[in-house]
Formats: C-alpha cells, sequence, structure tokens
C-alpha cells in the first residue's frame, strides 16, 4: 500500500511524535551520562518526508554538513542519517570538550561526533522496537564531512532499492549556552515503511 503523507491525520503525527520524545529522553539520559552534564533535549518537529526533500531540509544539496550514518536490520531494515550543520557540530564538539573555541573539527572531534550520532540512534531505534515490537540492530556509524547532496547518494549507492520515504526527527539539544540543532532522518526500505507504521499503529 502506498503512503499519501500529505493525508496523515494528526494521531499518526502525534503517534511519531512520541517516538521522537521517548528516544529524544532516551538519548539526552546518555549523553549526560556521558559528559557528566545535564542536557536539555526537545523535538521541536517530526514529519514524514519525500526522500527528494531531504537536501532541502539540509539546506540545499550543495551545503556541507556533517552526515553520521547507520544501516539498521532485522524485522525491519533501512538506514538512519543523523546530520549536523557544521556551526552544530562545532557546538556538539564544544559541549563535549567543555571549551568555546571554534577550530576546525580534528580526528577526535570527528569521533566524538561519531559517537553522539552513535547513541543518538541506538536512543530512537531501541525506543522504535520498544513501541512496536520489532527486534531491530544498527550498524557501526560511518561518518562524512561533505556536501549533502553526496551524503545523501550514499545509502542508495551501498543498499541499493530503498524507500522514497523518509521519517525526519528534529532534534534539538542544549547545555549552557551551547545549542545544538541534529536532524534524524529514518530511511526504511520499501517493505519496511509500512511494516512500521503499521506496528505504529498509524496505517
Amino acid at each position: 500500500m502506498g503512503l499519501d503523507i500529505d493525508n496523515l491525520n494528526s494521531n499518526m503525527i502525534d503517534v511519531l511524535k512520541e517516538l521522537g520524545n521517548i528516544g529524544s529522553g532516551n538519548a539526552a539520559t546518555a549523553l549526560a551520562k556521558m559528559i557528566n552534564k545535564k542536557v536539555d533535549m526537545s523535538v521541536p518537529q517530526v514529519k514524514i518526508l519525500d526522500y527528494k526533500d531531504v537536501s532541502d531540509v539540509l539546506g540545499g544539496p550543495e551545503n556541507v554538513i556533517v552526515g553520521i550514518y547507520f544501516h539498521f536490520e532485522g524485522d525491519a531494515a533501512g538506514n538512519i542519517l543523523f546530520a549536523l550543520s557544521q556551526k552544530s557540530a562545532k557546538n556538539l564538539v564544544n559541549i563535549l570538550f567543555n571549551r568555546d573555541n571554534g577550530k576546525q573539527l580534528d580526528e577526535m572531534d570527528i569521533s566524538a561526533l561519531s559517537e553522539v550520532g552513535n547513541i543518538l540512534s541506538a536512543s530512537y531505534i531501541n525506543s522504535l522496537s520498544t513501541l512496536t515490537g520489532l527486534k531491530l540492530k544498527i550498524s557501526v556509524p560511518s561518518i562524512s564531512i561533505d556536501m549533502a547532496g553526496a551524503i545523501l547518494s550514499v545509502p542508495a549507492i551501498q543498499f541499493g532499492v530503498m524507500g522514497d520515504k523518509v521519517l525526519f526527527i528534529e532534534t534539538e539539544f542544549q547545555e549552557g549556552k551551547n545549542q545544538v540543532t541534529g536532524d534524524l532522518f529514518l530511511i526504511p526500505d520499501i517493505d519496511s515503511f509500512n511494516t512500521i507504521l503499521n506496528k505504529l499503529g498509524v496505517v
């Protein structure tokens, strides 16, 4: 059955928003333990997008971003992209290392960003698994700093046929004066999208 994203009713969005809130709550707790500081996290918006529209959310195909990729498999399969603007990536690194400079990201910074991406993605996948009863596991992360269009071409090249619908969860978190906005995209394969939505009770 095809999914008409224009016909998602408010109840469906509420369920997806709850997924976002549970995932962000778990992620905030894990991140706070990692850095031993209080982290406030919120989910301003949750949407289902066409895959072709994702680059617009990321500022256009030529906008340079930090992208952290995962593959997930089990009772459903697909990909996760956690994307940060360069500014948000630097702010996040400042939070992690308790600094306030704006130097270029180095290898240690990139490793730390990858770990945060791992925490966030695992939190959302675990929340999705809890809400749906689906058994899911994620791969180790791969990270890239490149134009959004190039980063978005990766899952299609690596994993072949995939769905054209994406669950978008905007995530904002703050520690002190440092604010970070990250975009998490859950990109199930064609069969898995309806499986997930059926298990969530929204289709």
